[in-house]
């Protein structure tokens, strides 16, 4: 019941920061207030303050002038929240491969055009970088799996575009970890290096269509891959 009562305030502070009614850097009403407004113990308000503070909502400070305050929120801090939610609906099967794969395929595509258009040096290097680390010899699995994460990453980073960013964290940090995991067995690391090399040259020349054919190509092989290794373990589980 604590449990219930502490999420229905920390989502009534949510709403009213939502609305405005509560704005960026003003101190929330002390415990003892909130328990007296809610009309719920200072351990229940304790926890609903805790619960926000875990979403980087508020933030609290110590001292004679301190206090529960609300936080600015900005996208790398919210980068985290949408991996992990991304992460947990993937573990807990509340996410197909298809719809993964469709979603963090179609999002990554629409990156292309502003990628091709406002990448910088940097970006380049470091997918540059990550292509040549994915041919080294010996490289584990394990390895090969970050570096394609990292690839990725830079190339959403490449579209200058913080709310696509944010939307695709969960993407390509989450979802594209569960098609490695699933695919990692069957994969040719050369075919994949190689539409990485397309991708990368796209970016350099500005031509959004190269690195948008790409894309389709690696989409269409990873639901390909991932479709043939479920197939087989459940051949082997039948």
């Amino acid at each position: 019941m604590t449990s219930d009562l502490s999420a229905q305030i920390a989502k009534a502070i949510r709403d009213a920061i939502i609305e405005g009614r509560l704005i960026v850097d003003e101190r929330l009403p002390s415990e003892a207030e909130l328990a007296d407004q809610f009309d719920v113990s200072r351990p229940t308000v304790r926890e609903a303050l805790k619960r926000l503070a875990a979403q980087s909502l508020i933030r609290t400070q110590r001292g004679a002038f301190g206090g529960a305050f609300v936080n600015r929120l900005s996208y790398p801090d919210a980068y985290a929240q949408q991996i992990t939610t991304s992460t947990l609906l993937l573990s807990m099967n509340e996410v197909s491969f298809d719809v993964a794969c469709e979603a963090r395929f179609a999002m990554e595509r629409a990156c292309a055009p502003f990628a091709a258009q406002r990448r910088q040096a940097d970006h380049l290097a470091a997918m540059r970088a990550e292509i040549t680390r994915q041919g080294a010899e010996g490289l584990t699995d394990e390895a090969f799996c970050a570096s394609d994460v990292a690839f990725h990453r830079a190339l959403v980073d490449a579209a200058g575009n913080p709310v696509l960013s944010y939307q695709l964290a969960g993407a390509v940090e989450a979802m594209q970890p569960l098609m490695n995991m699933i695919t990692f067995t069957a994969r040719n690391r050369a075919r994949i290096i190689g539409l990485h090399t397309d991708i990368a040259d796209g970016l350099e020349a500005r031509n959004a269509a190269t690195v948008d054919q790409a894309l389709a190509e690696l989409a269409a092989y990873t639901e390909t891959l991932g479709h043939d290794v479920l197939a087989a373990r459940a051949s082997k589980e039948a």
